[in-house]
């Protein structure tokens, strides 16, 4: 889960590998961590937006969908719980301390590039040049 925190959550794969059922997996997790997989994941995608807001010049849209939520008033709620602030609210308030924020392009290449994006005609990326 910290590895790919920002691909949909697998519980009975992840269980499966850990060689428990969903159930007991959830149940193991929480005795050990203090929280389900899915607090624990909804946390560290906090965690990960919360850097971006203070790093990075993309929209409170753009980091929900790259930390893995589906739903901008979903990421918005939580992040008010964990935070206390809003996404906007935390952006102003810890945003201007220090280096420029990281352009949006290189923020979203950095991330793993742009969901279907394909190069401009006459273009060709490293891969196809090979």
């Amino acid at each position: 889960m910290d590895r790919d925190w920002a691909e949909p959550l697998d519980l009975d794969a992840v269980a499966a590998h850990a060689g428990y059922s969903r159930y007991h997996f959830i149940r193991a997790f929480k005795a050990v961590y203090g929280e389900t997989p899915g607090q624990y994941l909804s946390r560290r995608r906090i965690e990960r937006a919360e850097e971006m807001l203070r790093t990075a010049n993309l929209s409170v849209t753009e980091i929900c969908a790259l930390v893995g939520f589906t739903s901008l008033g979903t990421f918005s709620a939580r992040f008010k719980k964990e935070t206390g602030l809003s996404p906007s609210e935390y952006r102003a308030k810890h945003v201007g301390r220090g280096a420029a924020l990281i352009p949006g392009c290189y923020a979203m290449l950095w991330a793993g590039g742009f969901p279907n994006a394909r190069p401009a005609a006459g273009h060709r990326n490293s891969e196809e040049a090979g």
